[in-house]
This record gives structure tokens, sequence and C-alpha cells, in this order.
């Protein structure tokens, strides 16, 4: 009885073994060139940094610095630097002061096009105190200039513009609201003396 057993499990383990090798030899098989034409979706950056700053320069003259404390680079058709954890730029004059100061906390910059939207609690500060609050931004680099198309919100010394869209050079020294809202007059400690 013993024996009989044991070469019952062995016939088991014999019949499991020979399929087991039927179906890996009879098992869907693809080429290289089949692998290769399948549409591929990588999702994974190419290059992750932190504490990244970029100098953008015109001439030998720096125009602005860009730091962001994280950055994630995709390569593929239309390469993309994603910061997620958001940004500040520095927009300097010719004397290398600041002429305007751009945070956010989510930025994605796209290489081919020159073109960077900026993201969620939006804040752009230029050299006369005025102050741009909006949740979408977007900076041409080419034409050095900052647009958007949704809900906007200026605090100057003495009022407070609301509007949809804004359009402006990258400095904010001056702008332009494509639909306003309303404007509000701000009462200070020097209106009152």
């Amino acid at each position: 009885m013993y024996y009989y057993g044991i070469k019952r499990t062995i016939t088991a383990g014999i019949a499991i073994i020979a399929c087991l090798l039927f179906f890996s030899v009879t098992s869907c098989k693809n080429s290289l060139e089949d692998v290769n034409s399948l549409p591929v979706r990588d999702t994974a950056p190419m290059e992750t940094g932190t504490n990244m700053e970029v100098i953008y320069s015109d001439s030998a003259q720096i125009k602005a610095l860009m730091k962001a404390p994280l950055y994630k680079r995709y390569e593929g058709e239309n390469p993309y630097f994603e910061m997620p954890r958001g940004l500040t730029v520095f927009f300097y004059d010719s004397l290398m002061q600041v002429k305007t100061k751009l945070t956010a906390r989510y930025a994605i910059k796209y290489d081919k096009k020159n073109v960077m939207e900026v993201r969620n609690d939006v804040v752009v500060v230029n050299q006369k105190g005025e102050r741009l609050n909006t949740e979408h931004l977007v900076w041409d680099e080419k034409t050095r200039r900052i647009y958007s198309d949704v809900f906007v919100k200026i605090t100057e010394s003495d009022k407070v513009v609301y509007g949809e869209g804004l359009d402006a050079p990258e400095s904010f020294e001056r702008w332009t609201i494509k639909k306003p809202k309303g404007s509000f007059y701000i009462k200070t400690d020097d209106m009152e003396k």
C-alpha cells in the first residue's frame, strides 16, 4: 500500500508538470517587433530632482529666476516639466532689481511651446505693490506676457478690482482685465487723517 501511494503521488506530479509544459509551449508568442509596435504610455518621469533653479537670460542679461522645490521631467512627443509642489519666479530689471514675483502651488512647463501654466493659489506682486490673485495663469516666455481666462482679483493701494481674464507683460507693471466686474475702494489710515 505504501508503495502504491508514492506511485500515485509521482504520477499526479508528472501529470501537472506535463500540463504546465503543454501550456507554456502552446502559449502566445510575440516577436520583438510586435511588442515594440504597441503604444507605450510611460507615465514615469524621465528625471526627477529637488531644489531646481533656472535662470532665464537674454543677451547675457538675467531676466528671471525660477525656483521649484520638486520637478519632474517627462519625455515624448511633447516634453514637459512638472512642478507639483509649486514654484517661485523672480523677474528682474536691467539693474538686477526684482520687478515682479510670481508664486503658485503647481506648475507645468511645455518645452516646445515655451509656455508655462501655473495653478492653485497663483499670486503675482509687482514693484508698485499691486497684487494679482487667481487660480490659473499662463506665462508665454516668447512674448514675455502673462494671461488668464479665469477669475482674477487685483489689489491696489486704494482699490480692489475683480474680473474674468487678464493680459499683462510678465513684469505686471500694467495690466488689462478682459471682463471687469467691479472696483471697491479701501479706506486706509492715511485717508482718515
